[in-house]
């Protein structure tokens, strides 16, 4: 690869940290951008970026390279959040990384990097991008080490975003990140990864959202229709969630306790019309499961949707691929058949994430399942 000018997106964490070594090791000119994203009590011990800026500007410092403090909070706001709060009102479970990488990361630093002079942007992503010998196209490969890969988060990411990102880690195992980190004496090599959603950190989701949604109980019922409690909101759950529901066993008036009666709630479902959270009991309860899933939002890393037939997909990351078939592909919407593979607790609002082997062709966010 020639020698270019690559801006990078310096977190204050290792993985970016090891990526803007790499660049440097392979001849480029770099330079670390770090991005504010989140203003809203930036200062408490959940969400604090000043910490992470002291953390990126020490790497810079170490590497030898310039670092900037950006600041992209009211686009966060108003492309990201706001998207997020409007799903979670409509009973909806957003994945607020996907938005995040491909109108934040993706986009308005992708722009700000450009007018810097960059001719590549990179970042600390366990993922990989090529150009198609055959075809001229980029594509977006998985990262090599399977429990990492981020692609599933990266699948909106178009075809100019794509001939301008780099990922220097995506076929590095984190062990060995880790090392290297370690080796060159970086001072967050230790640092642990962050979780959970940027802008939230660790803090109680509920307590985070009971902010800004304003609560309506309602109750709560099993398949039969027994009401078992009352939940705080729809919006404060999810399908597939075991724990916080706050409720018990239910066993037939007169009939013995059995093993049943103890097995784990699941929520299956949410009707916003009744604002009743409907559970079942038991991983594997029939309503858990989809043989189809309708997703809306189509974006297609080619610019265009891969032909009908068999793939891998993703309806939640960190699941392995599932055999699924592409059964109908039109007007931003598309349809998977699962019926080979049933989908645990497929989720409105998350994304459905197609594959072909390791390459991520796209996806689309899901409105129905079947």
């Amino acid at each position: 690869m020639k020698k270019q000018r690559v801006v990078v997106g310096l977190s204050g964490g290792v993985d970016s940290a090891v990526t803007a070594h790499v660049l440097k090791q392979q001849g480029h000119e770099v330079v670390g951008i770090f991005m504010k994203n989140w203003e809203d009590d930036d200062d408490s011990e959940f969400c604090s970026s000043r910490q992470d800026f002291l953390d990126a500007a020490s790497v810079a410092d170490v590497l030898g390279i310039e670092i900037e403090h950006v600041n992209f909070a009211a686009d966060y706001r108003d492309r990201v959040f706001a998207e997020f709060l409007h799903e979670y009102q409509a009973g909806r479970t957003p994945n607020p990384d996907v938005l995040c990488n491909a109108e934040i990361k993706f986009k308005a630093f992708l722009d700000h990097a450009m007018r810097l002079g960059a001719e590549k942007i990179a970042t600390g992503h366990y993922a990989r991008v090529r150009q198609n010998a055959a075809t001229g196209l980029f594509e977006l490969l998985k990262g090599v080490d399977n429990s990492k890969d981020q692609s599933y988060f990266l699948h909106r990411l178009n075809q100019a975003q794509l001939s301008k990102a780099l990922f220097p880690i995506g076929h590095l195992c984190k062990t060995e990140v880790r090392r290297i980190a370690e080796e060159l004496a970086l001072p967050n090599a230790k640092k642990r990864d962050s979780t959970g959603i940027c802008f939230i950190g660790e803090r109680p989701f509920r307590e985070f959202l009971n902010r800004y949604i304003s609560k309506e109980p309602g109750p709560i019922v099993d398949d039969r229709g027994r009401k078992l409690g009352q939940h705080v909101g729809l919006s404060f759950y999810t399908l597939g969630q075991r724990s916080g529901l706050g409720i018990g066993g239910v066993k037939e008036k007169g009939a013995a306790r059995g093993a049943g009666d103890h097995a784990p709630w699941f929520v299956a479902r949410k009707d916003v019309a009744k604002n009743t959270l409907v559970v079942v009991q038991g991983h594997d309860h029939p309503w858990l499961l989809s043989a189809q899933v309708q997703a809306d939002q189509a974006s297609w890393v080619a610019g265009h949707a891969p032909a009908l037939g068999n793939y891998g997909s993703k309806t939640r990351y960190r699941q392995p691929d599932a055999a699924t078939q592409l059964v109908q592909a039109d007007m931003g919407r598309f349809t998977l058949d699962c019926t080979a593979q049933p989908q645990w607790a497929v989720t409105p609002g998350q994304s459905a994430v197609l594959y072909d082997g390791e390459i991520c062709l796209g996806g689309g966010i899901i409105t129905a399942m079947a």
